[in-house]
């Protein structure tokens, strides 16, 4: 144990180990400041990817078949008319927060190969100003797109 020049034995710490948890503590805050993202956005962003998926599966489902798939949306989730094996409402659990869905027409997803470009548009009911948009071309799947650049 470290003593003064008088033979007092010194208490406390060095300036090293407070330093070292200093450290420490600031690098355990950025870590849970950076995992704690904005749920809701990272709601919508899955959810857009999700209808993505959801949309290009029905293409190849009405190609498969045959037969015309439509996709609309309804005021508690959506439909797939033509196939009954796709979800029809949002992973959501929370009702008030919820998603929402608009479109100009009904998505007409096949079985033609080249359908005509579409787009759909994806918001939170509790941050309606958050907008994301889930596109196609018509040759091109469907992809997540943000506000900024509508197709």
């Amino acid at each position: 144990m470290p003593t003064s020049a008088a033979g007092n034995e010194v208490k406390g710490f060095t300036l090293l180990e407070l330093m070292v948890v200093v450290a420490i503590l600031a690098l355990a805050s950025v870590g849970v400041s950076l995992s704690l993202r904005d749920s809701g956005q990272a709601q919508l962003d899955m959810e857009a990817q999700r209808l993505a998926a959801l949309l290009e599966s029905a293409r190849a489902q009405s190609r498969t078949l045959g037969v015309p798939v439509i996709w609309r949306p309804t005021a508690s989730g959506f439909v797939f008319e033509g196939t009954s094996a796709l979800p029809s409402q949002w992973q959501n659990t929370d009702p008030s927060a919820g998603i929402s869905a608009s479109v100009t027409r009904p998505l007409l997803l096949g079985p033609e190969p080249l359908i005509p470009p579409q787009r759909v548009r994806l918001w939170m009911r509790s941050q309606p100003e958050r907008v994301l948009w889930v596109a196609t071309d018509g040759v091109r799947p469907f992809a997540v797109q943000p506000d900024s650049t509508p197709p």
